[in-house]
């Protein structure tokens, strides 16, 4: 059974149609990834899951609930959570800091305003224990306008980790990085616990074919193909509309 099913999602912007009757679905502990040219309609897909942006028709539905007239942030207490294209992070506070604000946006004390977050032990020590897990207790201190973009790209993840998801959606997590920094982030998604479902927006190949059980490719708002890596890897139609025509796809 799919913990996340989207079923003919459709939107338009005017006279632009944007998507046109998508359907995906993520499965427990799935690694999902979703392909396709600039323009494709992959980060308005997003948007629509999690309620950013009004569908136009379809339904998002969470364990057999439709969910897509919520709000984002009731959407992260059901354990949906995702990161952006760009960087959703605050700059002027260090790594540790923003890592306090993640996990206690899940915490009931959450609107004790006149308390410091500091106060209560089992942020000190989630966040101690999140540190060490992820190996960044290097970076606690740094300032995040101080992080290299990789590392700030990373530590978006994480902090999206830090909400418990039972879902989470990654868009683009490796675009603009260095060669050994897409590694690195590869290599991170591929450690995170099978607790986690995975739907991720990916350009490069190389990343979508290390971590993907299942591919599906959007051209022009529709699904054009969706199935095993090795069969997406095969498809004619895929090879025409995406790589080009009689392109190879390696992995």
């Amino acid at each position: 059974m799919s913990l996340l099913q989207v079923e003919n999602i459709s939107k338009s912007y005017k006279q632009l149609q944007v998507l046109h009757q998508v359907s995906v679905d993520v499965r427990p502990g799935e690694r999902h990834v979703i392909i396709g040219p600039n323009g494709a309609g992959k980060t308005t897909l997003f948007h629509c899951i999690t309620g950013l942006t009004p569908i136009d028709d379809g339904k998002v539905i969470w364990e057999g609930e439709e969910i897509h007239r919520l709000y984002p942030h009731r959407l992260v207490h059901l354990g949906l959570s995702r990161t952006f294209q760009k960087n959703n992070l605050f700059g002027n506070l260090s790594v540790e800091e923003n890592l306090h604000l993640a996990i206690a946006a899940r915490k009931p004390y959450r609107w004790q305003l006149l308390k410091s977050l500091l106060a209560f032990p089992d942020l000190k020590e989630e966040t101690e224990s999140f540190l060490e897990q992820w190996e960044i207790t290097a970076l606690r201190g740094v300032l995040v306008n101080n992080l290299s973009y990789g590392e700030q790209r990373l530590l978006e993840v994480l902090l999206a980790l830090a909400s418990h998801p039972r879902i989470l959606l990654l868009d683009e997590p490796t675009s603009g990085m260095s060669p050994a920094e897409t590694a690195q982030t590869a290599a991170m998604i591929r450690r995170l616990p099978r607790s986690v479902s995975l739907l991720v927006i990916e350009h490069d190949m190389e990343v979508v074919f290390s971590i993907a059980d299942r591919i599906t490719v959007l051209h022009h708002g529709e699904v054009i193909a969706q199935g095993k890596p090795e069969e997406i890897r095969n498809d004619g139609m895929v090879r025409h509309i995406y790589f080009g025509g009689g392109a190879k796809i390696h992995a």
